[in-house]
């Protein structure tokens, strides 16, 4: 029996490694994990290596109460196609514009990991 899809992606994260998943007919890659392509009902699913690169498409700087620091909420175009959401690190949160292109990175928490970005310099 396969694992739960959003299991298998917590397995790849742990592992260091950001996956996406796509199907093999259409080759559209999607985001978050399914069971099924969004749209077409296809089963025909890989897990394939992301290239963690995207552009920043929206963003909403959170301000939370001092002595707390102001943070990032960012949806991210991946070039894969699917939108994440985010947050953008290490910039002030001020300086995180829209059309900003990112990196992703794996962020560990004592119970999770996920992903956010950081400035892609060139």
């Amino acid at each position: 029996m396969a694992l739960c899809p959003d299991l298998e992606f917590q397995g790849f994260l742990k592992q260091g490694r950001f996956m996406l998943q796509r199907s093999q007919s259409s080759q559209r890659h999607f985001f978050y994990p399914r069971v099924l392509e969004p749209g077409t009902g296809a089963t025909d699913l890989e897990w394939v290596e992301a290239s963690g690169l995207g552009t920043v498409y929206a963003v909403t700087v959170v301000r939370p109460k001092p002595p707390a620091e102001p943070y990032t909420v960012a949806l991210v175009d991946l070039d894969e196609g699917p939108r994440l959401m985010s947050r953008v690190e290490g910039l002030p949160a001020d300086q995180v514009t829209i059309g900003l292109r990112v990196k992703a990175r794996i962020s560990a928490e004592p119970e999770q990991f996920f992903v956010v970005f950081d400035p892609h310099r060139n």
